[in-house]
């Protein structure tokens, strides 16, 4: 019994494992965007498939004795393939500088390829290891139950999980988890193989035991009977739902609450689990109490929904942590009243994972194409509230076919409510859903104005805004203002109107090219084709970039990838003044301000440059990170706040930094510079390997 817990909890563990760790890795090379996790996570899901299937092919499809060597084949040809992976990357799993994408027109097959390369095959077998070690398990032990190995195989995930961000990432480098991951991996290979090696002579189970079956009596769900087309789509249903549930509840905190990707972690926890409880017994799941639960937490995410701004970011994410959790039980208890016999485990499993698949293609896949903002979210409350209908009805054995008709049912109608609400009812003159996120264009009047004006917003952040009328039409606006800290920096800089070099990361509306002049480089750098797009007149709703006196030229891709590919080239900009404004809904890509993204920045800039940075931010406290980063660097910091106006100036709040002090010690600077005497942080200097955005939340 032993050896077969040790080889389920190593391989989850190691499933898990590697999930945040490469999502950490491959994070910067596409903009530090949310929609990665989603990626990775769909990524994940797909090959969990393919390991399940496999897993059934395997036990169903091979004779006794030769599963063994196909297996055991199988992981030497890994172990292999990671050792000669290891001869040409720093890690047997974290790829080179040269599979870094060079566009950004198709991030997800990007991100499927290098996944598919680096982490692919090992992740494939670990994740075939749950349902094969619990079938030869049942073989060689055939009046002991399954479901406790299946409730460790997701303790070992859940410790996994939440080992990485505590216990491995404050500690060693990326390249040292990849050995350390992959030595963990060799040794998971023994354990497989050796169980391997003795399940050989196991007799396969001809008739299941009394004591495996489903539930606390005999039904159609528990026979010795192949598994009806109703079961296994209301098994794929179930798990559909709350994959479904699970990843829409991320993109709903990470995009309209806080972009913290660790806050991924969160959600995934939880998830796990509510498998771990409903797994592990009958004692786990209690189907009433957990019904309340549920109707009591749909509740409390609706009040903090029409409450975002008033209600502090921990109560959002309590809230909508809850209501997943809650749903996540409905979903995988159901799952557990209706589990079939030993015989069909494989079969079982593979329907799970499909249906996890399917909830996971669903939400990154389809809702991208039939709907312009996060309607999923609500297409899996929905989906949920059917499963809850269905429990008020009775006995979980009865009328399995009206089940699954009636989940199907109510997916199918959501699905195509809220795609006629959020095509005809948006109430955007334009919105656009992509990889980056959800873009919008509205008409508004801005308060305490006179005039409308178009305002480009990402999330529950504005990008930009521009005035329709010709008086204002070239007024620059929102957090870009005159006195504002980039207004500051550019017009007070020595080289203002001398052919001064401007870089920006981050174009919203292309506001900041209100202020070339003639003779001027303005340099833009921007990985989402849809703010590109809107800023390059798309639309006819912006025209900051088309009418400006300065030479602007945009840059498409991830503004790190895009600024050291020049260095590499020989082409250093020195830009007068770089401006960091890479806000996505308040998400900060941490890639951007780190210790080595800053070197890049360094050695672009001008002797004399100034490097403005947007730390404006709901959540996030951003300044410790800036002051660190002075200090590594000796650079001369001054802080600039802006209360904003009644002519579409925003307040804001900006960090200026300069090699020489002179530059930030004009009167027109110091008038709005805050006090920052005796000022200090215990936050460490954020580096590709080390970050912490919980230190910094508000």
């Amino acid at each position: 019994m032993f050896i077969f817990a040790a080889s389920i909890f190593l391989s989850a563990f190691l499933l898990f494992q590697i999930q945040p760790m490469v999502g950490k890795f491959i994070l910067p090379w596409f903009g530090g965007t949310p929609a990665v996790w989603s990626t990775v996570m769909l990524f994940f899901q797909v090959f969990l498939t393919g390991g399940y299937a496999y897993a059934y092919w395997l036990i169903g499809r091979i004779k006794t004795q030769r599963q063994a060597v196909i297996h055991i084949l199988l992981i030497a040809s890994t172990i292999l393939l990671l050792a000669s992976l290891s001869l040409v990357w720093t890690s047997p799993i974290t790829p080179g500088s040269s599979w870094e994408p060079q566009d950004v027109s198709s991030p997800i097959l990007d991100i499927f390829k290098l996944l598919s390369v680096s982490v692919g095959l090992p992740y494939f077998i670990l994740a075939s290891n749950g349902p094969l070690m619990q079938a030869w398990f049942s073989r060689l032990f055939p009046e002991r139950s399954y479901a406790r190995l299946y409730a460790l195989s997701n303790a070992g995930s859940l410790f996994g999980l939440l080992a990485y961000p505590v216990l491995i990432e404050p500690v060693f480098s990326l390249r040292w988890q990849g050995w350390i991951w992959s030595a963990g991996f060799a040794l998971f290979g023994l354990l497989a193989g050796w169980i391997a090696v003795r399940s050989r002579h196991a007799a396969p189970l001809a008739h299941p035991s009394t004591r495996l079956r489903a539930g606390p009596k005999v039904d159609p769900v528990s026979s010795a009977n192949r598994p009806s087309l109703a079961l296994s789509s209301l098994w794929i249903a179930l798990s559909a739902t709350a994959s479904l549930f699970l990843l829409s509840v991320t993109n709903q905190i990470t995009q309209e609450v806080a972009v913290i990707p660790f806050l991924w972690v969160l959600p995934l926890s939880l998830y796990l689990l509510s498998f771990i409880l409903t797994f592990s017994g009958e004692r786990g799941y209690h189907r009433r109490v957990y019904a309340i639960l549920f109707v009591l937490s749909v509740v409390a995410a609706l009040f903090v929904m029409l409450n975002t701004t008033s209600l502090h970011v921990y109560w959002q994410v309590l809230a909508y942590c809850l209501l997943l959790f809650f749903a996540c039980m409905l979903c995988h208890g159901e799952l557990y009243l209706l589990r079939p016999a030993a015989q069909h485990l494989t079969t079982f499993y593979l329907m799970v994972s499909i249906g996890g698949a399917v909830g996971g293609i669903f939400v990154s896949l389809i809702a991208p194409l039939i709907f312009n903002g996060y309607w999923e979210f609500f297409v899996g409350l929905a989906m949920t509230l059917a499963i809850f209908l269905t429990i008020l009805r009775g006995d979980q054995t009865v009328n399995i076919v009206a089940r699954a008709r009636f989940v199907f049912t109510v997916f199918g109608l959501v699905t195509v409510m809220l795609f006629l609400l959020g095509t005809y009812s948006s109430g955007a003159l334009y919105s656009k859903r992509n990889f980056y996120g959800v873009i919008r264009v509205q008409e508004m009047l801005p308060e305490g104005a006179a005039e409308k004006a178009y305002v480009m917003s990402h999330g529950i952040t504005v990008h930009g805004l521009q005035f329709i009328g010709t008086e204002l039409r070239q007024a620059p606006t929102t957090y870009y203002v005159r006195e504002s800290g980039a207004g500051l920096a550019i017009l007070n800089h020595p080289r203002y109107g001398q052919g001064q070099r401007v870089g920006m990361l981050g174009v919203g509306a292309g506001t900041l090219a209100t202020y070339g002049q003639p003779g001027d480089m303005y340099r833009l750098y921007e990985i989402n084709p849809a703010v590109v797009d809107l800023a390059e007149g798309q639309g006819r709703y912006f025209s900051f970039v088309n009418d400006s006196q300065a030479d602007v030229t945009m840059i498409l891709g991830d503004a790190r990838i895009s600024l050291e590919r020049e260095l590499a080239d020989g082409r250093p900009q020195n830009f007068d003044v770089l401006v960091l404004d890479t806000f996505s809904s308040d998400s900060i890509p941490v890639h951007l301000v780190t210790k080595e993204s800053f070197a890049v920045y360094l050695d672009h800039l001008a002797p004399d440059g100034i490097i403005a940075a947007h730390i404006t931010n709901l959540h996030l406290d951003l300044q410790p990170i800036f002051w660190q980063l002075a200090r590594y660097y000796e650079l001369s910091l001054v802080r600039v706040d802006y209360s904003g106006d009644s002519k579409g100036g925003y307040a804001s709040h900006w960090i200026l930094l300069a090699r020489d002090p002179a530059l930030l010690e004009i009167p027109a600077i110091q008038e709005r510079a805050i006090n920052l005497d005796g000022y200090s942080t215990n936050v460490r200097l954020w580096t590709d390997d080390y970050s912490n955005l919980f230190q910094i939340l508000k």
